[in-house]
């Protein structure tokens, strides 16, 4: 399988993990991995999202352990959620420094940025499961908002992409190549599919194999997304979490 040494997709007690920050730390260590990201749930999720008083905590927290350890990277990252047909993620301008990486999903619990967009990025995407939307439409609508998204914001990974939501997987690869987005094999949702992530290798994205981990024990467990990738034939080298592509950086 590949040599994985970082872990950019896992969730806390600040959203809807089970660990503390220095529990997923410590998982990943005893796991011998070089880095790690903690991303819990941008600000708008209606349930699991971070609130913006307790950021500051997080990043003291965050910081503490960087001077601690010295055999692993912790990062303050956070999982944004699209909120509208234009490509506004929850994470207001003046926030973006505070994290030191940016993933960006579909989650269907999100307060949207408006009354339009909750009812035709979220309504619709519900019905869709019923049959009860324009297929392509709603396609190419969810389509442009993600690569709206890409073009505005300093993203580094998108998470799970085609779970929960109908792209056209060919035209977010080319976006996510141009615009240095990483597109995640999620070891948990199994999204991407082998399909998806050859269309994704073909169009010249990174690729991002992450555990989107919840409990400490499953911090690096990474075996559904190997799987995934090493049927669509990628190479470690446009993985963004392989000690191979590290060293080329």
């Amino acid at each position: 399988m590949y040599n994985l040494v970082a872990d950019y997709h896992t969730h806390t007690l600040y959203s809807h993990g089970r660990g503390t920050i220095l529990e997923n730390v410590e998982a990943a260590r005893n796991r011998s991995l070089k880095a790690i990201a903690i991303s819990d749930h941008g600000f708008n999720h209606l349930v699991f999202g971070i609130s913006k008083s307790k950021l500051r905590k997080m990043k003291k927290e965050i910081s503490t352990l960087n001077h601690q350890f010295s055999d692993i990277k912790v990062l303050l990252g956070v999982e944004a959620n699209i909120i509208s047909l234009d490509g506004e993620i929850d994470i207001p301008d003046s926030y973006l420094e505070a994290f030191d990486i940016i993933l960006m999903g579909f989650h269907k619990i999100v307060r949207p940025a408006g009354w339009n967009d909750f009812c035709k990025l979220f309504v619709k995407n519900g019905l869709d499961k019923l049959g009860l939307t324009n297929r392509e439409q709603l396609r190419q609508s969810n389509t442009t908002a993600i690569v709206k998204a890409m073009e505005r914001y300093p993203i580094r990974i998108l998470t799970h992409p085609g779970e929960s939501i109908d792209i056209d997987t060919r035209s977010v690869a080319q976006a996510a190549a141009k615009h240095n987005v990483a597109l995640e094999i999620n070891a948990s949702h199994g999204f991407m599919t082998v399909e998806y992530a050859k269309i994704a290798l073909e169009e010249g994205a990174l690729i991002s194999i992450n555990s989107d981990a919840h409990s400490p024990r499953d911090i690096g467990n990474f075996k559904r997304g190997e799987k995934i990738a090493k049927l669509a034939g990628i190479p470690s080298t446009r993985i963004i979490n392989t000690e191979e592509y590290m060293c080329l950086k």
